[in-house]
């Protein structure tokens, strides 16, 4: 677990002064900075031990870019005032530690599973929080994550690992008044406007759904 504990590159967030944030700008900060934290370590381990020369090559890229998306984030944190997370979840160091007991063709087709649907869960939540967020800092976060998270998606596909057939289905808002990305542009941009129970819902059946559907699919193998 040495190489979950350590991680190089890793940017730090300095406490700055509170700026008022509502809950879908704080979801996309602690979702992309989350998403950092366990994809950097996971794309050095696919470098080092990928069986397949396209997965150590996609492993060296994704955790230099990641790096780059990190350090972002945490700038975009210390602007605004932000706390966010300085460690993976267990659920992330779960997964970690799948890869590091795992070797050959198996750690590859987990690290291209694990890493392809977790980019595709994060993914709704950038389109959705650009799309009415209010906060300039915010918006350009979600940008340059979203360029990232599409360039991520692609290089994993072209391993040809990908299980199509096994992908979870798109989580996407309730529509009506009641909606994810109606409460957002709704909000006026102070305090907390959208609703917290909403937004996390979203992000957290996403990754919900893809776990089960991931271990479905590794259960099989």
């Amino acid at each position: 677990m040495a190489g979950i504990a350590v991680l190089p590159g890793v940017a730090v967030a300095v406490p700055a002064p509170q700026q008022a944030l509502n809950a879908a700008d704080q979801a996309l900060l602690v979702g992309v900075r989350l998403a950092g934290l366990w994809e950097m370590p996971a794309g050095q381990m696919a470098a080092d031990k990928g069986q397949s020369p396209v997965v150590r090559e996609i492993g060296a890229e994704i955790a230099k870019q990641h790096e780059e998306l990190d350090r972002l984030t945490v700038e975009a944190a210390n602007k605004l005032g932000a706390t966010i997370p300085s460690d993976p979840t267990a659920q992330q160091k779960a997964w970690l530690l799948e890869m590091q007991n795992n070797s050959g063709a198996r750690f590859d087709q987990i690290f291209v599973t694990r890493l392809r649907e977790a980019h595709g869960s994060i993914f709704p939540v950038i389109g959705a929080v650009r799309a009415a967020t209010r906060n300039a800092t915010i918006r350009k976060l979600a940008d340059d994550a979203n360029k990232f998270v599409s360039a991520h998606m692609e290089m994993l596909e072209r391993t040809g690992l990908v299980r199509w057939e096994q992908l979870p289905p798109a989580v996407l808002p309730a529509s009506g008044n009641d909606s994810l990305i109606a409460r957002a542009s709704a909000n006026t941009g102070t305090g907390i406007g959208v609703s917290s129970t909403v937004v996390w819902l979203v992000f957290l059946a996403a990754l919900a759904t893809g776990g089960i559907a991931t271990w479905r699919v590794l259960r099989r193998n």
